[in-house]
């Protein structure tokens, strides 16, 4: 009892830096084949820390440089957009604000919901082509919904977007494999993809926060 008192009482920081040792203990332990490269290790951590899912070893699939490119995007004020409230919600906005980004997500505007069911489509896919329209450098952060990677693939594939990047790490069974397939096809641009049906929100968020986490605070 007196053991489990005394844990209530850690600093949420403690947790987190006990937490990360853990991690780094586990992969060191377990997983001696995997040679996580430094670039990509802080994204990694962060991940599993999110979900307690080693399984993300395997399945996070990063382009060349792309946490490089992302990374020097967020230092200079990018939008990232997300398909979710939660996603959005799970980003630092304090620290993304320090350098002049923002986060948007346009599932919640009733024209989206209006131009979506007058089309029969989601409002996911609506959301892309209105993020489309933002005239700054965007990096999208997609952890629900597939049918806004598809959205993504078609425009970029008409020419009517270039994003900085793409985080794609949509969760579920339904297209959710192949969507993030199509982004990892999309050979220009740089992408952040886990493979497989695993995912979420929350692993959207944690990527884009361990970037930021990356850069000095201001």
């Amino acid at each position: 009892m007196v053991q489990e008192i005394k844990l209530l009482h850690i600093e949420a920081k403690d947790i987190e830096h006990r937490s990360m040792e853990i991690i780094s203990d586990t992969i060191r332990q377990e997983y001696p084949e995997r040679m996580i490269p430094q670039e990509l290790l802080p994204v990694m951590l962060r991940v599993i820390h999110t979900t307690a899912d080693f399984e993300y070893l395997d399945t996070m699939t990063f382009t060349d440089g792309v946490v490089s490119i992302l990374s020097d995007a967020l230092r200079q004020g990018a939008v990232v957009v997300t398909d979710t409230e939660m996603a959005r919600a799970g980003i630092n906005k304090r620290r993304l604000s320090q350098y002049g980004g923002e986060v948007r997500c346009f599932m919640s505007d009733p024209e989206v919901a209006k131009e979506a069911k007058a089309r029969g489509i989601t409002r996911a896919a609506v959301s892309m082509e209105h993020a489309a329209h933002i005239q700054k450098p965007v990096i999208f952060a997609i952890g629900n919904a597939p049918t806004a990677l598809i959205s993504l693939y078609e425009l970029i594939e008409k020419q009517q977007l270039h994003p900085v990047g793409i985080i794609a790490v949509p969760v579920g069974f339904v297209n959710v494999v192949e969507a993030k397939e199509l982004i990892l096809s999309l050979k220009d641009i740089p992408s952040i993809v886990a493979r497989g049906r695993k995912g979420g929100s929350n692993v959207a968020a944690a990527i884009v926060n361990a970037m930021l986490y990356q850069l000095p605070e201001k």
